[in-house]
């Protein structure tokens, strides 16, 4: 079932992740962030080349991961708590502070397509804090997506970055309820 088109971001889901030996990480359950509208990421690293011979001799590519946004309905309260370490204080309040530092996680999703979805899965993830936007409401009322900024930076202790999972593979029907794990 290869798809000629994709199409339609959804099923978004992130897990927190902890630094154990050797920089591997192990995940959180996967939480659902619910409203996704799209995502852009762009790869990250630079291509280098050494020449000889009046000609390009050696050519490299760096794999950096990958950086963009995440538009989605809101940001759930959760993700905030979780991985942006706003904090649930005594009063109710959600509060930001300087001194809570953000925590990595995995960010998996999938795209619709003409056969099939296809998941994916970043393994190592940081985000930004979403910008604060609002307008009044005119004749119509036009809903205000969140923004986040992702980095999706390869694993400290293997080098993987990202994975996909087409329809007919193994793990496909327990994509979103753990993180899976790559065996190569």
């Amino acid at each position: 079932m290869a798809n000629k088109v994709k199409f339609g971001i959804k099923n978004v889901y992130y897990a927190v992740a902890t630094e154990g030996t050797g920089g591997a990480l192990t995940y959180g359950t996967p939480v659902a962030i619910p409203g996704a509208r799209s995502i852009s990421l762009s790869a990250s690293g630079d291509t280098s080349s050494w020449y000889a011979d009046n000609v390009v001799y050696f050519s490299t590519a760096a794999n950096n991961g990958y950086e963009g946004d995440l538009a989605v309905a809101l940001i759930p309260d959760s993700f905030r708590v979780d991985v942006l370490g706003e904090v649930l204080d005594t009063k109710g309040f959600y509060v930001e502070s300087t001194n809570k530092p953000t925590v990595e996680f995995a960010l998996m999703f999938q795209f619709e397509g003409d056969e099939s979805a296809v998941r994916h899965c970043f393994y190592r993830c940081t985000a930004t804090r979403p910008q604060i936007d609002g307008n009044t409401v005119e004749e119509t009322i036009e809903p205000q997506e969140e923004t986040i900024t992702i980095t999706a930076m390869p694993r400290i202790n293997d080098g993987v970055i990202k994975s996909r999972c087409p329809a007919d593979a193994t793990p496909y029907n327990a994509w979103f309820t753990a993180v899976q794990e790559p065996t190569a």
